[in-house]
């Protein structure tokens, strides 16, 4: 039986528990003889109080063996102490396979596991693991990433994502497929897919404004002056590059190149069409322009992302 590892702190997420947590006990219930044993553990054992101020029973790690173990998000605070950086290494070191939700992959960081490889979190914090661990290539447009044998999944929900995967990994497809529909879940969005759009990431108050962004999007492949844009808002040129500024902190101009690249990740994960052909097809003049927009906005070219989905497809 495979015994999987809960690890949390004080201050933990209590649905970064419960998502992964859930899916495994689905596992459980779907296969009869029973896959997985699983067991919720922290540094001292005992009862540990989530940010929700749920009390959780752990166990005592250490000494114990585990086949994966997951360091749950929580107060990054929390993963700076040496005790407990000490436990997540401790165990770390004595698991095949270790994976980390949300802000649990600090702890990870702390460890030093994830020095040299790709990484993830949740999307705001994915800029701070960045800078406090400069030798981990954090990538903030992932649900979840599989570096060999260490896992990193994105914020809150994507600990679901995460599970599913480690348990196709373990039992197939079909078993993978069956947890999420009991659960309600999609089945399911793969490690490369965005945390979130460049939509939604802007978010205008003004209806006009979104007309503008909608607008946009449906003609990627056609050029989007800012005065065709003003005409798609109804507004002057003038009132909408102000009205457009304002609501989203951004030119008219880099929206459309944020959502064009949006179009292009989605055809560069999905397939294999020549990069040439992808950035004509959502408005790039030339693959040199979208190769500099990649890096401005993910820090890596089209290719990267090429590579990144064939390793996700593979699981």
């Amino acid at each position: 039986m495979h015994h999987v590892g809960f690890f949390i702190c004080p201050n933990h997420r209590i649905l970064d528990l419960a998502g992964p947590l859930g899916a495994f006990e689905e596992a459980n219930i779907l296969i009869k003889s029973g896959a997985y044993r699983l067991t919720v553990i922290s540094e001292s054992g005992g009862t540990v109080v989530g940010s929700s101020g749920v009390p959780i029973d752990t166990q005592l790690g250490l000494y114990t063996a585990f086949d994966t173990i997951l360091f749950i998000g929580g107060e990054i605070g929390a993963f700076q102490d040496p005790g407990t950086i000490a436990a997540a290494k401790d165990l770390a070191t004595r698991t095949v396979r270790v994976a980390s939700v949300c802000t649990g992959a600090f702890l990870l960081a702390e460890t030093g596991l994830l020095d040299g490889r790709r990484a993830t979190t949740h999307w705001r914090l994915a800029p701070e693991l960045q800078q406090r661990y400069p030798q981990i290539r954090v990538d903030a447009d992932r649900i979840f990433i599989s570096d060999h044998n260490v896992w990193t999944s994105a914020g809150i929900s994507a600990g679901i994502d995460l599970a599913l995967a480690l348990i196709e990994t373990d039992h197939g497809i079909a078993i993978a497929r069956d947890v999420a529909r009991e659960l309600v879940v999609p089945y399911r969005r793969s490690g490369g897919q965005s945390q979130f759009s460049a939509m939604s990431q802007m978010e205008p108050e003004s209806d006009r404004i979104r007309m503008a962004l909608a607008f946009a999007r449906d003609h990627l492949v056609e050029p989007l002056p800012i005065e065709r844009l003003a005409e798609a808002a109804r507004l002057s040129v003038r009132q909408f590059g102000r009205a457009f500024r304002s609501q989203t902190g951004e030119t008219p101009a880099r929206a459309v190149e944020r959502l064009r690249v949006e179009a292009a990740c989605a055809r560069l994960q999905s397939g294999s069409e020549p990069i040439e052909q992808i950035a004509k097809s959502v408005g790039f003049s030339d693959p040199e322009r979208m190769r500099r927009a990649f890096v401005k906005l993910h820090g890596h070219p089209p290719q990267a992302i090429r590579r990144a989905g064939r390793q996700d497809s593979t699981l």
